[in-house]
């Protein structure tokens, strides 16, 4: 069976778990004798291909409507070249151009005059990631999906999360072929109740256009069912793995510091409760005080979180690293004694098993998909700041507790591996191409 998936980002180019999901699943996919054609926006030339096949959007030449404008206010000539790639969305103009455009504030004809016009093959340039130029770019990785769709031969279409929803839903437009899209976040995880009403409406089009849906977990199948008006029969949960330690170069990392290390490793962004991490902190510190925190990672909260550390007094035992990747995320595992996740919403949560397989033990919050699947974790709600300080505070003063976790948790985390996520998908694929 072959397989052509649409994701964003790919190892050793990730921001976040999505290209870290992408990649574990695809491998463990290839086992169950799946072929996969992998699309993103972007290739960078240095991606592991030894299993999957990588193809670049930004590779792929597709058929381009070129005009020439010359602006009338100014009197000698000026030209102006615009690309029209038949999407809803405008390229090559900011977010607020666009909206302009869109809603006619801006009345472009009466200072451009077109001039020349063209048909002709060419490539679109994608910066990749999550940059200014994203808006554009989801449209525009729709257009060059359609061309793709037509040139390989598949059984089935796979697209994961909102920013390949469009894409996926080109392809099966013009293929005919069936559509599976992958549900990793919604908007409602990412930004609460104060939804991009963008973004929704991009999510709730690809729900309601594929012919099945996977989520990560049975709390995001329930954001689906409720906020997206799917039906529940559509939707099956397929829980996320974690991969085996791998090392670029082999170590042994070891603690330059006697005291116990309690790390947060995310986004610092509202969607991951990075301030109730940093309020438990503080009262850990009142009761014991040889206790380091970490906080790994980068967001729109970075900044207000350093002055609040600074306004609890706690700045000298809090420590922010910034957005760690690759084997610095291995290293700062393997020499920390804590691992909090206190996600305010979280479709899954790979981190916590990442720590679990690095002997760590996990505090997590019952907001969190990955609460669904495990026994030997510690959980709590988000906003309880003091049963989080408590478990934090029992882990690092009783051994008895910190070995019984580590020594479970590494057990159980053993056990959840992507090969069952494959097999899951591998029965969705089987049974969504009986009924098509």
């Amino acid at each position: 069976m072959k397989i052509l998936m649409f994701g964003w980002e790919f190892p050793p180019h990730i921001s976040g778990g999505l290209g870290t999901a992408c990649y574990g699943l695809t491998k463990a996919m290839t086992k169950q004798d799946l072929e996969i054609i992998f699309i993103v926006p972007k290739a960078w030339g240095d991606e592991d291909q030894s299993l999957v096949k990588l193809v670049g959007a930004n590779n792929i030449p597709v058929r381009i409507k070129k005009y020439s404008f010359r602006d009338e206010s100014i009197k000698k000539a000026h030209n102006v070249q615009y690309v029209e790639i038949g999407s809803d969305l405008i390229p090559y103009v900011s977010t607020e151009e666009y909206y302009n455009i869109i809603n006619n504030r801006v009345n472009t004809t009466k200072q451009l005059k077109q001039y020349t016009h063209t048909q002709e093959l060419d490539t679109i340039t994608f910066e990749g990631g999550y940059g200014g130029s994203l808006i554009h770019e989801v449209g525009a990785y729709a257009r060059v999906a359609r061309q793709i769709a037509q040139e390989f031969d598949f059984d089935i279409i796979h697209a994961h999360d909102w920013l390949t929803y469009d894409a996926g839903i080109a392809a099966k437009e013009v293929s005919g072929k069936p559509l599976v899209i992958h549900v990793h976040a919604t908007e409602f995880d990412r930004s609460g109740m104060h939804v991009n009403q963008f973004v929704y409406d991009i999510e709730r089009r690809g729900m309601h256009a594929a012919d099945a849906i996977i989520t990560v977990s049975n709390l995001t199948k329930s954001t689906v069912v409720n906020n997206y008006g799917v039906s529940e029969s559509k939707v099956t949960t397929a829980y996320n793995g974690v991969d085996d330690v791998q090392l670029s170069t082999p170590q042994k990392f070891k603690k330059n510091v006697d005291d116990k290390i309690v790390t947060f490793l995310g986004r610092i962004t509202f969607q991951k409760g990075p301030e109730y991490f940093l309020e438990a902190a503080a009262k850990v510190l009142q009761r014991k005080k040889n206790v380091k925190f970490v906080m790994a990672g980068s967001g729109d909260m970075f900044e207000k979180m350093m002055w609040r550390a600074a306004e609890l007094g706690i700045s000298e035992n809090f420590y922010f690293t910034g957005f760690l990747r690759g084997d610095d995320v291995i290293h700062m595992l393997s020499i920390s004694d804590v691992y909090v996740m206190p996600s305010v919403s979280e479709p899954f949560g790979i981190s916590p098993l990442e720590a679990m397989r690095s002997n760590v033990p996990v505090i997590i919050s019952k907001q969190s998909g990955v609460s669904e699947i495990l026994k030997h974790a510690i959980k709590i709600d988000f906003w309880d700041v003091d049963s989080m300080a408590d478990a934090i505070y029992g882990i690092v003063s009783y051994n008895g507790l910190d070995n019984m976790f580590k020594t479970y948790g590494k057990v159980e985390v053993d056990n959840l591996k992507w090969d069952s996520a494959a097999k899951t998908i591998k029965s969705i694929y089987q049974n969504t191409l009986s009924n098509a």
